[in-house]
């Protein structure tokens, strides 16, 4: 476990949203400071304003300076599977292709704690090399997946949501299990792990398709035993797989009525995808307070589909979404990648998605989808110091694209289109540096300056 009794400090620009750019404007909702004090107790944030004004509280502090940085929340990814580290990258094909040619494969061997465990620790790692703090995460059907999970996690003193999926049907053998299986394994993962250190459990059905009516009914009785746990799953990704959900439902209205029917929408219920959504299912999204993932990458790989930005952030009643990696669908868990992905994926929907509401998915909405968001997901008083620090210059031609921009804006737009896991200079984990660039100098640059929002 990350010791975090230790006063510790971190000074540089800053950048935090206060508020939904998508409802309030992408100006609004920042909080920018280009000289910026955070001051960290215990793993919390203490104090965050300008240097001028905090530095005589900061006497008995080590403070870790970024002059040519940007101070971030750490990313939070809300939709991605650790055991799928191993095919990311596969040829692609059609959701339930993929699935059946390379997840299920990959997944068998999880049975293997060891196994389990050495894709664990690599998939953290990698997360930290991101720049991701927090993620909600799909193990396997063999309660050891999550098991190695946590306990990869808990060592590394990192917030995650994540579950033991539950599948009896519609899959190998190897990796099913029952109705009344699923339900005890979950609970007693449930009760070793859900609220322990930074840990927090996910009950989480893979898909309709792959639960029976009898299983999605334990999952529904389960969340309403232990209502202070999460609930994550897929909606509406590819129009085979809807046509599918039809078919082994016949009697329900839509695929989200599925889940509705057995009480699994609500707030800190977690919908992957949800690309082909009609209005009804719009509708019950926003008025039960459910969250949307957003997986660009993956829906782009697959070919699944464009998420409806218009629909979801700008309709009569807003709706939570959070940006999402989906590894192994997904191409890359950098969330720089997933979000220069998403800005081409919306501009095909026809919707222009702007750098501040990019970052926010990232940050505050993303906790806020799971929400999280008096915890994680912004740089405040009284947050947990999750927090990275951002490399604006981290290759030759960024640097070079750097020197040219106006505004933090359009630095920000700069960096997503064209940054990736080579951006992140540093990344503390309850204000313990847990991660630093192999070159941490930060200084290719021979025109770099501080960015002023006012511009």
């Amino acid at each position: 476990m990350t010791n975090t009794t230790n006063k510790t400090a971190m000074r540089g620009p800053a950048l935090t949203f206060v508020n939904d750019p998508f409802v309030v404007g992408d100006v609004a909702a920042m909080r920018y400071l280009p000289d910026a004090l955070i001051l960290i107790d215990n793993g919390q944030i203490t104090a965050f304003d300008d240097y001028s004004t905090l530095k005589e509280q900061a006497a008995g502090y080590a403070i870790d300076h970024y002059p040519n940085a940007l101070i971030l929340p750490g990313y939070i990814d809300t939709h991605v599977h650790y055991p799928q580290t191993q095919v990311i990258g596969s040829y692609g094909a059609q959701l339930i292709d993929w699935l059946n040619t390379y997840t299920f494969v990959a997944e068998q061997q999880f049975a293997d704690t060891q196994h389990a465990k050495t894709v664990a620790n690599v998939f953290l790692q990698e997360c930290l090399r991101a720049g991701t703090t927090t993620a909600a995460v799909y193990c396997t059907v063999h309660p050891q997946s999550t098991d190695a999970f946590f306990q990869a996690a808990t060592e590394r003193n990192m917030r995650m949501v994540a579950g033991k999926v539950l599948m009896d049907r519609n899959a190998p053998a190897a990796l099913t299990d029952t109705a009344q299986s699923g339900y005890d394994d979950s609970e007693a993962l449930i009760k070793k792990w859900h609220g322990k250190g930074r840990n927090l459990y996910a009950i989480t059905p893979r898909f309709a398709p792959s639960s029976t009516e009898a299983q999605l009914e334990a999952a529904g009785a389960l969340w309403q035993a232990y209502p202070d746990t999460w609930m994550q799953t897929h909606v509406s990704e590819d129009r085979k797989e809807i046509a599918w959900v039809k078919e082994l439902f016949p009697e329900r209205a839509g695929y989200l009525d599925v889940y509705q029917h057995y009480g699994l929408t609500g707030p800190r219920s977690l919908f992957g995808h949800a690309i082909f959504l009609d209005e009804p299912e719009w509708e019950h999204i926003a008025a039960s307070g459910s969250g949307l993932c957003h997986c660009p990458t993956s829906n782009a790989f697959l070919g699944s589909g464009f998420f409806n930005f218009q629909r979801a952030k700008h309709g009569d009643h807003a709706i939570r979404v959070g940006l999402a990696t989906d590894v192994g669908g997904g191409t890359s868990l950098s969330m720089l990648q997933t979000m220069g992905a998403s800005y081409k994926i919306a501009r095909f929907g026809g919707y222009s998605l702007s750098a501040a509401k990019a970052f926010y998915l990232a940050t505050r909405g993303a906790a806020e989808t799971l929400y999280l968001q008096d915890q994680i997901g912004s740089i405040a008083v009284g947050m947990e110091a999750d927090l990275q620090v951002l490399n604006l210059h981290s290759t030759p031609l960024i640097d070079f694209r750097m020197q040219r921009c106006e505004s933090l804006q359009e630095a920000l737009f700069v960096q997503m289109t064209m940054g990736d896991d080579r951006a992140t200079q540093a990344v503390y984990i309850a204000g313990e540096l847990a991660y630093s660039a192999p070159s941490s100098d930060d200084a290719c640059s021979t025109g770099r300056r501080v960015m002023n929002l006012a511009t």
